[in-house]
């Protein structure tokens, strides 16, 4: 579960740069290259589908940050003796000696 968090954060990165890439900066940017595309929604409208999926795929990313982190929490948590059984060993080891 850990390794397919960190395989869609991934993946979400990517399309995040793809994204930020497309929209239309100060100075141009790739989304002025899309013509067609502007012409049939409109400007505007193509910004704000662009800037709506910035934030939307930013969200899932730290969404699924936290989903790791905890995560790997439990999963550090469980690999870790309990105390009782490290009390236990160490009482019966100390005995033998």
């Amino acid at each position: 579960m850990f390794s397919l968090c960190v395989v869609l954060i991934i993946l979400a990165c990517v399309v995040l740069a793809f994204v930020v890439l497309i929209q239309n900066s100060k100075g141009g940017g790739l989304a002025s290259n899309f013509a067609s595309s502007n012409q049939i929604m409109g400007v505007r409208k193509t910004t704000d589908v662009l800037e709506k999926t910035t934030w939307s795929v930013a969200a899932f990313i730290m969404v699924l940050c936290f989903v790791c982190a905890f995560l790997s929490k439990n999963e550090v948590n469980s690999m870790r003796p309990q105390q009782n059984q490290v009390e236990q060993t160490q009482q019966t080891d100390g005995g033998e000696e």
